[in-house]
């Protein structure tokens, strides 16, 4: 108990106005009493290793949960070498890459038999689907700006059909994608039940010093260190040589190229991103579960 107080205290000391003063209870836990040298610290805060060190800036840490995707997280994913060979340049098109799960039985499989061997009582956490992916780039490095553009919400010409760079089909355009290889999990951790409990991504923004925006972008955060949950970082190496029969099999399903056009998500995609958000914010779940009956309904 003595140490939840003092973690209450120093949110208590950042945020002095959202400070809980009533009893204890099972839901809030008072803080603890700063001290004057705690709020002096938090006043002039200093480096505890480098005294010389001075604080150029601060940033409120901050969800970003209108960010989440269908699935509610991230992934990390590690390639085991690069995947267009030796270079000393940077390839662009890993930025806007997509990894395709292949739709295996014995996968399933695999993963039904892990599932089942699985204590939900003990330490461990619940197995992970370990997939082979066949993955994709741009065909044109010269699409990514574009590509960037079309995902980015506070571009006000997100919308505009030139972004795109190639006829996909009869008057719709889109992007082009190419198959590189076939990749395949030679290792994974994470915990499908915890979304904070193995790693985060946290990205500093600030738009008032943000460079290379597009001019007239509105701005949909404020000044923040905002973070995302990734409860999975899996690792990736090409796929090994396989029997004839199988290989024969996966080449006549092989998809080599992709065509990308993009778009607001679907009613079911949309009611699944607000069921993941009431996941990780209780307040938020009592309010938007009108909205995800009425979208899924």
């Amino acid at each position: 108990m003595n140490i939840i107080r003092n973690i209450a205290k120093g949110f208590d000391i950042a945020y002095p106005s959202d400070a809980f003063t009533g009893d204890d209870s099972t839901v809030n836990i008072r803080g603890a009493a700063p001290t004057d040298a705690d709020i002096k610290a938090w006043s002039t805060p200093k480096h505890p290793s480098k005294p010389d060190v001075k604080l150029l800036d601060s940033y409120p840490v901050l969800p970003d949960l209108d960010a989440l995707p269908t699935n509610g997280y991230y992934m990390v994913t590690k390639f085991v070498n690069n995947p267009f060979g030796v270079s000393d340049q940077y390839d662009q098109r890993l930025d806007t890459a997509i990894f395709r799960p292949i739709d295996d039985p014995q996968t399933q499989s695999d993963y039904q038999r892990k599932l089942a061997e699985w204590d939900a009582d003990s330490s461990k956490p619940q197995p992970l689907l370990e997939f082979d992916y066949d993955f994709y780039v741009p065909t044109e490095t010269a699409a990514v700006r574009g590509i960037k553009r079309k995902f980015d919400v506070n571009d006000p010409d997100n919308e505009d059909p030139e972004l795109y760079t190639d006829d996909v089909n009869e008057g719709t355009r889109g992007f082009k994608y190419e198959r590189v290889r076939t990749y395949e999990t030679y290792n994974q951790h994470g915990n499908p039940s915890n979304y904070y409990n193995d790693s985060v991504a946290l990205a500093l923004h600030d738009p008032e010093s943000d460079v290379g925006v597009v001019p007239g972008a509105a701005k949909r955060l404020g000044k923040a260190a905002y973070y995302y949950p990734i409860i999975q970082r899996t690792a990736l190496r090409p796929k090994r040589k396989i029997g004839r029969g199988a290989a024969s099999q996966v080449d006549e399903e092989r998809i080599d190229e992709l065509n990308l056009t993009i778009g607001e998500f679907a009613e079911d995609d949309r009611a699944r991103v607000l069921e993941r958000r009431g996941d990780l914010d209780p307040s938020f779940k009592a309010d938007a579960a009108p909205a995800v009956e009425a979208a899924a309904g």
